[in-house]
């Protein structure tokens, strides 16, 4: 025991003296904090928000991933321009075609109507001998192949009439022009329903286009920290009249212009 007492005694001075020295700092700490709180509550904040605040590392890094992200969306938005345009060319491309088959399918009508007209007339009398009946059918796949030269019917109508399936060669030639126009306007008003849906999905699909450009361009603006341009417009094709009716239905007409880009 002596042994220990004699080893620990004498340093017990020393760590009393760096115990009061430990205290004597808390203590003047905590004066300081009591006369001095806002100095050292600012001192204290201010570190902590350096702390908290990105490095210049940091912030180099986000402004480069910035750059890369408005770059990536404006080549998306040069490419959905693009394709904006080419399905808004071919949207006007359907509507011309679903024009064209309604004023065919009109023309058409018109031949029906007149042909009608001529055959409620009393048809003039011809001799009704062999040769008669060969010059009726002669006619008759003349005519049918003249309208399978302009397309005007299949060619499987085309075999029907020269074969002579459900087409009599022997009635009279304004009775089988009336048949066939007749046949000839049912075709055409068949292809101009075609090219009228044709038209319709063409819309929708230069619809969808061009607001997906808008999106994209407006994201690209976004990104740039830039305000959007104002939008473009391509003149579409003039139309008299939106409501028209007709006796079968028509192409759209008077359509809201798709934005090109």
């Amino acid at each position: 025991m002596q042994t220990v007492f004699s080893t620990v005694l004498p340093d017990v001075p020393q760590a009393a003296g760096i115990w009061l020295a430990l205290l004597a700092v808390a203590a003047v700490a905590v004066a300081a904090l009591f006369v001095r709180p806002g100095r050292f509550r600012s001192a204290f904040g201010d570190r902590i928000s350096e702390a908290a605040m990105p490095s210049s590392f940091e912030l180099a890094e986000e402004a480069r991933e910035r750059a890369r992200y408005a770059q990536e969306v404006a080549v998306a938005a040069e490419r959905s321009a693009t394709t904006a345009g080419r399905r808004r060319a071919e949207w006007l491309a359907a509507q011309e075609e679903a024009e064209e088959a309604w004023r065919a399918y009109e023309a058409a009508e018109e031949d029906v109507r007149r042909l009608a007209a001529a055959a409620a007339l009393p048809l003039p009398r011809t001799p009704r001998t062999p040769a008669e009946y060969a010059d009726r059918e002669r006619w008759l796949h003349r005519a049918a192949l003249d309208a399978q030269w302009r397309q005007e019917i299949t060619v499987q109508q085309l075999s029907d009439i020269l074969g002579h399936r459900g087409w009599d060669p022997s009635r009279h030639p304004v009775e089988q022009e009336l048949l066939l126009r007749r046949l000839v306007r049912e075709n055409l008003l068949t292809r101009q329903q075609a090219a009228r849906e044709r038209e319709q999905a063409a819309w929708q699909a230069a619809e969808l286009a061009a607001a997906a450009a808008r999106s994209l361009r407006d994201e690209a603006y976004t990104a740039t920290g830039r305000a959007p341009a104002a939008q473009s417009l391509l003149s579409t094709v003039d139309v008299a009249d939106a409501t028209a009716t007709r006796e079968t239905a028509t192409v759209a007409r008077g359509r809201a212009a798709v934005p090109a880009y």
